[in-house]
């Protein structure tokens, strides 16, 4: 079992940056891909960035590319995204989700493991 924690968001102007953490227990992440997903109010969760096992590999929607990194500390347990040069658009709840295997996936179904959500709001 891995519990997700997440932190590290809040309320930032257009052009801001944020720094979100997910901190996992319960088992090691290292044999892990993990992800993080948002959900805007009144639309569905959607794939924001992954990050394989080992952190080589990452992913990321289009209308993030060049803005958000993802990252990961295996030796910390924990999995970071970097949020720059923040939009209006990227108001959501932030979830930070554990998959079922080391490769960094974008479809929620092989996410078993998820937090319990941290909000960013982004006002023009």
């Amino acid at each position: 079992q891995v519990q997700l924690v997440e932190s590290g968001g809040g309320l930032v102007q257009a052009g801001d940056s944020l720094r979100l953490s997910c901190a996992a227990s319960g088992r090691t992440l290292i044999t892990y891909g993990m992800g993080w997903f948002r959900q805007a109010p009144g639309k569905e969760r959607e794939f924001v960035a992954s990050i394989t096992g080992s952190g080589v590999g990452t992913r990321y929607t289009d209308s993030v590319k060049g803005r958000f990194t993802i990252s990961r500390d295996n030796a910390k347990n924990t999995v970071y995204l970097q949020m720059n040069n923040l939009k209006p658009e990227d108001t959501a709840v932030y979830y930070c989700g554990a998959s079922s295997t080391y490769f960094a996936p974008i479809t929620q179904s092989e996410y078993p493991y998820w937090g319990q959500g941290t909000q960013v709001t982004v006002s023009a």
